[in-house]
């Protein structure tokens, strides 16, 4: 026995010694994954964090201007919501998705370290979104008898009219705007953009202030406040970039700029179409139920779910930047695994903020409904929509994390198409059939509405799931060599 022990005790140690070997591999891999984890989540965090803060930032001069023309009559407050809300957010939402193009451009290059390539496309972008914001100008000239058209009262589509004529410079400064955010934050230069944001918000509020209250001029003045504030930020920007801030990617204007404008334009476009399509979409719920015979306690309380919806989305909306960077930074590099890494986390970082703010209206409709009014049948209201609210706040903190990677890269034209079959032939249909043909009101027009979501989310996830990684960081390395 004691020769067979002596035979065996080898034998044992090897395989003790091979279980070791397997569980220090495994701890090892574990250790591993958890410090990625940790280190992609702080570089998504380095982005969006000031990208959500600059977003609130530029949001909220709006909502100010707002809040100030509120004080100079119904009148004023309906023709400035109307031309912020209206047409701004048509010329806002084409020119932003426009400029996310340059998020792809930029992104890529900056991963493949082809820096000057990223003053050129920024260059391209500034010329393209300027041509493209003068084709947008009958919309502003010509708002009044638009207005009448789709049935606005005269008076106020008169004066709505006069305000977007004075919002034009506003209009003008968002190709610029778009166009040095892009090329700062491809660069991940997203805490320079916040403070210059900052600073355009806190000189807004003084100049609002002094305009409306101690100047009182009017409606024009506080349309001025607005132009004024936003080339302020414009101005941040561009100084930064000229000052020194960017030497290597910013060098002087060149002549390179004005080739390849018709590649760069196609993608621009197929991008403006898809993030209009998204900013617009809930738009149509409100237009959509303005025809519709309901109380105005309904009206109310569906303006209460918006208002908590547009707020919230500051969030996705800034990991949808900080997904197109890091997968387009990634691709650029050739790091095939390191974008498919980025797309993975930046999905579990926004779901896990979309249950969040889930559980948040679900467990305190009534609190949330407190801050925006004191009446008990529009808080009843809203209490009742609760559920609607809370699935489409995390259903919209999923998608646009989807098309952050459809930006970094590339495939802003499919996703328009997806956008266009999911929201304009799903989503509007079924909610007007469930509001209208079947009688639930604004709750069948926004559940129908929320299904397109649904239906795009799930379209997205399927494209990204069957995503060939290591194609798609050829095709950037190809884009960028062009």
């Amino acid at each position: 026995m004691g020769i067979r022990e002596e035979k065996q005790q080898p034998l044992l140690l090897l395989v003790r010694g091979e279980e070791n070997r397997q569980q220090y591999s495994q701890t090892n891999r574990l250790c591993s994954l958890v410090r990625e984890t940790w280190l992609e989540s702080n570089k998504i965090w380095q982005i969006a964090g000031p990208s959500i803060f600059s977003r609130l930032a530029m949001f909220s001069m709006t909502i100010i201007t707002q809040s100030f023309a509120g004080h100079l009559g119904d009148l004023n407050l309906a023709a400035i919501s109307i031309a912020t809300t209206v047409i701004i957010s048509i010329s806002f939402g084409f020119l932003l998705g426009m400029a996310s193009a340059l998020e792809t451009l930029c992104g890529q290059a900056f991963g493949a370290g082809r820096y000057h390539m990223l003053g050129i496309y920024m260059q391209r972008s500034c010329i393209v979104l300027f041509i493209c914001s003068i084709l947008l100008l009958p919309m502003f000239l010509f708002a009044t008898p638009i207005l009448k058209l789709i049935g606005q009262p005269e008076a106020v589509a008169e004066q709505t009219g006069l305000v977007a004529i004075w919002l034009i410079p506003f209009h003008f400064s968002l190709p610029f705007h778009f166009t040095l955010q892009r090329f700062l934050q491809s660069q991940l230069k997203t805490r320079v953009i916040a403070l210059i944001c900052g600073g355009a918000l806190l000189i807004h509020v003084l100049v609002s202030w002094i305009f409306v209250y101690k100047l009182r001029v009017g409606i024009i003045g506080t349309a001025i406040t607005l132009d004024f504030s936003w080339w302020v930020s414009v101005l941040g920007l561009f100084l930064y970039c000229l000052c020194g801030g960017c030497p290597l990617t910013w060098t002087a204007l060149s002549t390179q700029a004005f080739l390849g404008l018709w590649p760069f334009f196609k993608l621009s476009v197929a991008s403006g179409i898809m993030l209009l399509l998204e900013n617009f979409y809930y738009g149509v719920l409100i237009i959509v139920s303005g025809y519709m015979h309901n109380t105005e306690v309904a009206v109310d309380a569906l303006s209460i779910c918006i208002a908590i919806f547009a707020w919230e989305s500051m969030i996705p909306l800034g990991l949808l930047a900080a997904t197109g960077v890091r997968v387009a930074n990634e691709l650029g590099a050739g790091n095939a695994r390191g974008a498919k890494f980025a797309t993975m986390m930046s999905i579990l970082t926004s779901l896990a903020t979309g249950l969040l703010f889930w559980l948040i209206i679900i467990a305190f409709p009534e609190k949330l409904a407190m801050i925006f009014t004191s009446s008990a049948s529009v808080i009843a209201m809203v209490n009742e929509l609760a559920v609607l609210l809370a699935f489409t706040v995390l259903i919209s903190c999923i998608q646009p994390v989807l098309s952050g990677v459809a930006v970094g890269s590339g495939w802003q034209a499919l996703v328009a198409f997806v956008n266009i079959g999911s929201y304009y032939i799903v989503g509007v249909p079924l909610g007007v059939c469930l509001g209208w043909l079947l009688h639930f009101g604004f709750t069948g027009i926004w559940a129908g509405m929320l299904i397109g979501t649904l239906v795009q989310t799930l379209i997205l996830t399927m494209v990204t799931m069957k995503c060939d990684w290591e194609k798609e960081a050829e095709k950037a390395r190809v884009r960028i060599t062009n």
